[in-house]
């Protein structure tokens, strides 16, 4: 894992030291501790490693001054929670920060190769070193993790004694010292040698990494999670722990969730009753409600009651109904199905005030350049704030993964908020015409390429999935991937022709039942988030244009006839015509792992042209 810049400092603990006496150790980007070292993630900070810790312990909350409010009562409600806490900033007035704990424990001298627990080196106070040799300690690179969530060390000593009668005796009574070298070799595990001066042969670390390696010595997970603290017991878990590098991308993934800003909560007037919803909802009648206001802010109202009112109305009328009312991913959809409408029905600024934080409206040209295309009802989103924010996290989630990770929580208790950022940018909104999107979608050759890739991606949610009979049902349909690869081609094209770039333009599908279409935004907290360049994109014949063009560079990619003509490509065969020469984009722009792409279902394919859904710009 690569350091991060040393030009600003966070605060972190020391394993030997006490809560009070926090020593400095590293800074990250804000937004850095939502996506990349989020609570439970490891970090490197020069030569030494951590995990971030939990939220809720005494020595591990973050500071309110530090860490300001941000709402967003839509995604609270989804999650929970009243409001959503910013990560403390990291600047020259910063006295506090977010705390981490020392991970791995174990540590290796590079001088005398002993392999030990850091407080066994004896190492002065807030210092790393070998309290013999003086030498920086170095973190052991093998963790051990499980599906479940938890983190351990890695058990070398009972590797390195599995084949001298250990089962028999506790770890560490052999009364021998652990040893860690390279032999130089090579750099493969091989190379990697442990031994122990009881007299046990030395083994390598060769064979670490298999699935069954720690089962076949008789290890199961034991529960734990440092991030929480020592003081936070180990929880009964039933999953066999498997070893990873320390700096693996399978150690910690974030589970995150966002949501548009959008009226009638965009203005920012409702904040202040951010923690009296729930109070508000269940009363009956504008009279209760109004006694409730006054009881909490006295003579001082922050909202008059008629808006009060009005956005109990509002938030009622989002209650998703049916029997899946109460499951998350359906409560999720209800809330993109508002922010489609709401993009279809825009928000002019002229009747808004100067805090309204959703700006949409039509564009000024002739939106009949689009309709050869097959694209209708271009909105340019001239303002937007999104809230993304860390519900989870969850470990092992790959393709070798026998079941779906479950969700780590970031806390020992239920917690009032969630860490979160927000993001302020501009975007484009485009649909796609509903008649010839019906009649392409009844294309039996479409319907067969779709089927391949949904049979392939319902394979790997069930190998995932700890029930199988429960696992969700793939996303997997022809708008959905039509809208998905179109997205993608279009940020590519916006990279070359606008000079955005790739990364700080981002992808948001609405193909869910009768919803068909994507908003292309420059959600970034960089100099590349809100200046109008993308804005201008969206006028209907530049956009033409744009299209256009984009399809025609979709027909061709460096990687054909392999890539054009391949039967399965990506995660699990879930992608067929995509690859990294022609429409995959950064990570942090797509919303689904760049999988579920077929550019060949925009331009067609050589033996079939007509199976594109822009194949008539080909004449």
């Amino acid at each position: 894992m690569t350091p991060p810049p040393a030009r600003r400092r966070r605060n972190g603990t020391d394993d030997r030291a006490p809560a009070h006496n926090l020593l400095r150790r590293g800074a990250v980007r804000r937004s850095q501790m939502i996506t990349t070292y989020g609570v439970g993630s490891l970090i490197a900070v020069d030569h030494e490693s951590f995990v971030v810790s939990g939220l809720d312990g005494a020595d591990t909350h973050w500071n309110p001054d530090e860490s300001p409010k941000i709402h967003e009562r839509r995604l609270a409600r989804l999650l929970g929670v009243q409001h959503f806490r910013l990560p403390p900033a990291s600047d020259e007035t910063s006295k506090d920060g977010v705390r981490v704990r020392r991970f791995p424990m174990m540590q290796t001298c590079p001088e005398c190769n002993e392999l030990r627990r850091h407080r066994d080196f004896n190492p002065p106070p807030g210092r790393s070193v070998c309290g013999t040799c003086e030498a920086d300690l170095v973190p052991s690179r093998f963790v051990i993790a499980c599906e479940g969530g938890h983190l351990d060390e890695f058990p070398y000593w009972h590797w390195v004694h599995r084949a001298a009668g250990s089962g028999s005796i506790t770890a560490g009574q052999c009364g021998g010292t652990l040893k860690l070298r390279t032999s130089g070799r090579s750099s493969s595990l091989r190379s990697i040698i442990v031994s122990c001066t009881c007299g046990v042969p030395e083994v390598s670390m060769e064979g670490s990494f298999r699935r069954n390696a720690l089962k076949d010595l008789g290890l199961r997970c034991r529960g734990t999670r440092p991030w929480l603290g020592t003081s936070v017991p180990a929880e009964p878990c039933g999953f066999t722990a498997r070893t990873l590098q320390r700096g693996s991308s399978a150690v910690w993934q974030p589970v995150l969730k966002s949501a548009l800003s959008i009226p009638p909560w965009s203005d920012g007037r409702a904040d202040p009753l951010a923690e009296h919803w729930e109070q508000l909802r269940a009363l009956n009648g504008r009279e209760e409600v109004e006694m409730c206001l006054k009881f909490v802010f006295k003579d001082e109202i922050p909202v008059p009651v008629d808006e009060v009112m009005a956005l109990l109305e509002a938030e009622r009328e989002e209650d998703p109904d049916g029997e899946e009312a109460s499951a998350f991913d359906h409560r999720y959809r209800a809330l993109r199905h508002k922010e489609y409408e709401r993009l279809r029905a825009g928000n002019d600024e002229r009747e808004r005030s100067r805090d309204e934080q959703f700006v949409c409206e039509t564009p000024l040209g002739d939106p009949a350049d689009l309709h050869p295309l097959g694209v209708t009802g271009p909105m340019l989103v001239k303002k937007l704030r999104e809230v993304r924010a860390l519900k989870a996290f969850t470990r092992l989630a790959d393709l070798d993964a026998t079941t779906e990770g479950r969700e780590a929580a970031l806390s020992t208790s239920g917690l009032t908020w969630l860490p979160a950022m927000e993001v302020r940018g501009e975007g484009v909104f485009v649909r796609l015409d509903e008649a010839r999107l019906d009649e392409w979608e009844r294309s039996t050759a479409v319907a067969a390429r779709i089927e391949r890739m949904r049979t392939a991606h319902e394979r790997l949610i069930e190998q995932r999935a700890a029930d199988p009979t429960r696992a969700p049902a793939s996303p997997a349909t022809p708008r959905m991937v039509l809208l998905h690869t179109l997205a993608h081609v279009l940020i590519n094209e916006w990279s070359l022709d606008a000079g955005y770039p790739a990364a700080a333009l981002r992808e948001r599908l609405y193909a869910d039942g009768d919803m068909a279409g994507m908003l292309i935004y420059t959600a970034t907290s960089d100099s590349a988030g809100s200046l109008g360049g993308l804005v201008a994109q969206g006028e209907p014949d530049r956009l033409a244009h744009t299209i256009r063009a984009a399809v025609l560079r979709a027909e061709w990619c460096s990687s054909d006839p392999l890539c054009v003509e391949s039967e399965a490509s990506g995660t699990g065969g879930t992608n067929l015509a995509a690859c990294h020469a022609c429409v995959m984009l950064p990570e942090t722009s797509c919303e689904h792992n760049n999988i579920l792409l077929d550019r060949a279902l925009l331009a067609g394919t050589p033996e079939d042209p007509q199976l594109g859904f822009f194949a008539h710009l080909q004449a």
